[in-house]
């Protein structure tokens, strides 16, 4: 079921977005060459205990997932393209890490992901990650009344081929609100003028990602890391987006 929220609701919202965003940004001011995914694990959840936040991961279980997931952050790494698991591994200089990341904060939800290069970073390895934020600007900015769900598709899409990059349809955005993962699903691309028809009070985690040099994945032996098919390096880029009267309202602003 498609939910559509009040403006008191979405206002409601807000705490957990502030937290998620500033989580992260506290996350990536301190991850340096050296730094271990459990350590990042442990950080986050300091971080969620200081704010009397909830973890929407721990105990996530979905039907791809082989057991619940455990930790309160995805940590992927290189060729890791979603669903990091956090395991004893020490971040190397020239590493490109994606952390996503969901909490509940008084029942209401957000979710956001931000990819980054430990030390010193490859050209294309920026590029990739730049590709993945000009394309979610772009999904957002389709986000607006009286649209269609699929121009947030399109736009998305649009950005990440024309940048030179295949686009996997296996996983998407989706409905955020009261729980992390609903309905609708949000292709990272499509054709404009098609879907749901996009009514103030929606509320959906956008999130493209991206694979260097192919659109397959494989799921790790860990039961939950999904890695590129051919090895290439990946990054992802994501934010909890209202739509209000007056066009997208990121509630995971990073700034």
């Amino acid at each position: 079921m498609i939910e559509h929220f009040t403006p008191r609701e979405i206002e409601a919202m807000r705490p957990a977005g502030q937290f998620v965003g500033e989580a992260l940004n506290t996350l990536r001011g301190e991850v340096a060459v050296g730094t271990n995914l459990l350590e990042i694990d442990a950080r986050a959840t300091e971080l969620i205990a200081q704010a009397g936040a909830t973890s929407c991961y721990v105990d996530y279980h979905p039907s791809f997932g082989a057991m619940p997931f455990g930790k309160v952050i995805c940590t992927s790494v290189n060729d890791g393209a979603l669903h990091g698991l956090p395991h004893d591994y020490t971040l190397r200089d020239g590493d490109l890490l994606s952390l996503d990341f969901a909490v509940s904060i008084n029942g209401w939800v957000a979710d956001s992901a931000v990819s980054f290069v430990v030390g010193q970073a490859r050209e294309e390895d920026l590029r990739l990650i730049e590709a993945t934020e000009a394309a979610l600007a772009a999904g957002i900015a389709a986000l607006q009344p009286g649209g269609r769900l699929h121009d947030v598709s399109a736009a998305i899409g649009d950005v990440c081929r024309g940048a030179g990059y295949g686009v996997n349809l296996q996983f998407g955005g989706h409905g955020v609100g009261r729980t992390m993962h609903g309905d609708p699903h949000v292709p990272n691309d499509g054709r404009p003028g098609r879907g749901l028809k996009l009514q103030p009070g929606l509320v959906i985690a956008i999130e493209p990602w991206l694979m260097a040099t192919t659109d397959e994945i494989y799921t790790d032996a860990d039961g939950w890391t999904l890695r590129s098919q051919d090895g290439s390096r990946a990054a992802h880029s994501e934010h909890t987006v209202a739509l209000t009267e007056d066009g997208p309202l990121v509630l995971t602003a990073r700034e």
